[in-house]
C-alpha cells in the first residue's frame, strides 16, 4: 500500500496542477514572486487546501523539499509549530527565495514556535536577504500578536534595527521598517522608544536609513496612533482619569 503521506502530497500536486493558471505566474514574477516551479494558485485558494488537508507534520516537510512555491505555502499553513525545532527553521529559511514565502512562512509558522524570538534576533544579523528579512518580519508579527509579551522584550530589537536600516536592500530595508512600526504602535512606552530609534536612524545619512526612519515617523507620530495608544493605556488603568 502507498505511503499515507505520499499519497496525500500525490494527491496535492495534482490538485495544484488542475489549478494553475499561466497568466497568474507572469504576475506574480512581476511582484517579485518567483520560484524553481510556480502554478499560480492564489494564497487564499490554497488556505482552503490547507484547511481541507488538516494539519501533518511529514507531509509539511515533504511539501517544503519539493520547492514548487505552492506546495511549501502549504507547507506553512500545515505544519505543527510546536514540532518545529531550529534545525528546521534554518533549513527552511535557508530556502527562502522570494519575499512571499519568507513572510508567510513566519506569519503561519514561525512566529508561532517558541524559538520565535530567538530567530528573530538571530537572523537580523545575517547576510542573506531573505533570511535577515525574516528576522524583521518576525519583529512585526510577534509585536502584533503576543499580546502577553511584555513591552520590554521588544527593546532587544532597537539596536538591530538601528543597524539593519543601513542595509539598502529593498526587501530588507521594508522589513526593517514594518518591524520598527509596529513594535512602536504596540504601547505609548514602545511608541516613544520607537521615535528614539527612528530619529538615532534618521542622523545616520543613509539614504536607506531616512526612508525608514521618515517613513516610521509618518506613522508613528500620526494621531490616530497618537489616540488609539492613549485610549489603550486608559483601557488598562481603568478607565479616563487612570482610577483603578
Amino acid at each position: 500500500m502507498e505511503d499515507t503521506t505520499e499519497a496525500r502530497y500525490q494527491s496535492i500536486l495534482r490538485t495544484l496542477d488542475s489549478l494553475g493558471d499561466a497568466e497568474s505566474v507572469a504576475g506574480m514574477a512581476r511582484f517579485g514572486i518567483t520560484g524553481k516551479k510556480v502554478y499560480g494558485v492564489s494564497v487564499a485558494e490554497l488556505r482552503k487546501m490547507a484547511k481541507d488537508t488538516g494539519a501533518g507534520h511529514e507531509l509539511a516537510q515533504r511539501l517544503w523539499d519539493s520547492e514548487i512555491r505552492e506546495a511549501r505555502l502549504l507547507a506553512t499553513m500545515i505544519d505543527d509549530p510546536r514540532g518545529v525545532t531550529e534545525h528546521q527553521m534554518e533549513r527552511w529559511a535557508a530556502g527562502f527565495d522570494n519575499w512571499e514565502t519568507c513572510d508567510q512562512c513566519c506569519m503561519n509558522l514561525f512566529e508561532n514556535t517558541p524559538h520565535a524570538y530567538r530567530k528573530a534576533a538571530e537572523w537580523a544579523c545575517r547576510e542573506e536577504e531573505f533570511v535577515r528579512r525574516a528576522g524583521f518580519v518576525l519583529m512585526a508579527r510577534l509585536a502584533v500578536s503576543d499580546k502577553k509579551a511584555s513591552d520590554e522584550r521588544f527593546l532587544q530589537f532597537l539596536p538591530l534595527i538601528i543597524h539593519g536600516a543601513s542595509d539598502a536592500r529593498n526587501f530588507v530595508k521594508k522589513a526593517v521598517n514594518w518591524a520598527l512600526r509596529q513594535i512602536g504602535k504596540r504601547s505609548l512606552f514602545l511608541n516613544a522608544r520607537a521615535v528614539e530609534t527612528a530619529d538615532k536612524i534618521k542622523v545616520s545619512g543613509l539614504p536607506s536609513g531616512k526612508w525608514v526612519a521618515q517613513d516610521a515617523l509618518r506613522e508613528l507620530l500620526s494621531e490616530p496612533v497618537q489616540s488609539r495608544l492613549r485610549a489603550r493605556l486608559r483601557s488598562l488603568r481603568g478607565g479616563p482619569e487612570g482610577c483603578s
